[in-house]
């Protein structure tokens, strides 16, 4: 069972000004925990035991929320802090964890998505085992976005092996809609071997001037290397804590299922709704 794994957490969080003037967009709440959290619980219930951690400058408030989590509900995790000091894109943030991974395959994991699920952790087993069967260099959770959405993530062209499993052949990032080769987006979840490190020292600057991580993929299929994609199943979601309106759906749906404010938020959304007027809703 693959043991480490990075979240990179180093964004300014522009699109989400002024709310991130003050704290890191992975400190945002969606219910009663910070986004953060979510991501951490995700990776311990998957058999998680060494996150590495890759910060900017003014992320105290993520390192204080965590250490008291741990320090206060038990979590046997061992949490490893790197800094990058100005955001020059995903691929450089994951490069930063080399050190701390050594030789040994690990997860990805953004640290503004949250994937949830009732069985908390299933889809990265899942992952684990088409990793292991494939012998995969790379393997991506994906999912169905609508075709306006395709230009905020990104997008991968495959073949289609079975109902969930897809064997991809090429990655664009955040493509117009008549650029793009599916439907199919990476939703924040990834497992690597070791030689991503050797391609993201190949990784040229690429849109928006950042060194994605699309890119580096890329640069591993070019060469040969098997890079698999596994489907969301039914009743996973994931919640993009990119933007204000992606924020605010993510607030309000994990809210709902969240058990401490759950039923109070249902009960007042329902009874709102109920007096509302037709022209309200409208």
């Amino acid at each position: 069972m693959i043991k480490k794994a990075v979240i990179p957490a180093a964004g300014k969080g522009t699109r989400l000004l002024p709310a991130t003037h003050a704290q890191p967009k992975e400190m945002l709440p969606c219910g009663s925990k910070p986004t953060i959290q979510y991501v951490v619980e995700e990776l311990k219930a998957a058999g998680i035991e060494d996150i590495i951690i890759i910060t900017g400058p003014e992320k105290g408030a993520l390192k204080d929320h965590l250490k008291k989590i741990k320090e206060k509900n038990g979590i046997n995790l061992n949490f490893e802090y790197v800094e990058q000091k100005e955001p020059t894109g995903l691929a450089k943030a994951v490069g930063l964890a080399k050190k701390y991974i050594g030789n040994e395959p690990f997860i990805v994991a953004l640290g503004d998505t949250i994937i949830y699920s009732e069985s908390n952790g299933d889809w990265l087993k899942r992952m684990v085992e088409l990793h292991e069967e494939k012998e995969a260099k790379v393997t991506i959770l994906l999912e169905q976005v609508e075709a306006r959405d395709v230009s905020k993530y990104g997008i991968v062209r495959g073949n289609q092996i079975s109902q969930k499993v897809w064997e991809i052949q090429d990655l664009v990032e955040k493509p117009n809609l008549q650029d793009a080769p599916s439907q199919l987006a990476i939703c924040g979840r990834y497992i690597f071997e070791p030689e991503i490190f050797a391609a993201i020292n190949k990784t040229e600057r690429g849109i928006d001037g950042e060194y994605q991580l699309t890119d580096t993929i890329k640069i591993l299929i070019e060469e040969g290397a098997e890079v698999w994609g596994l489907m969301q199943s039914e009743g996973e979601v994931c919640y993009d804590i990119g933007d204000p309106t992606s924020y605010a759906l993510a607030f309000i749906e994990l809210s709902l299922n969240d058990e401490k404010i759950g039923d109070a938020l249902r009960k007042y959304l329902m009874k709102k709704y109920q007096v509302m007027k037709k022209s309200d809703v409208l």
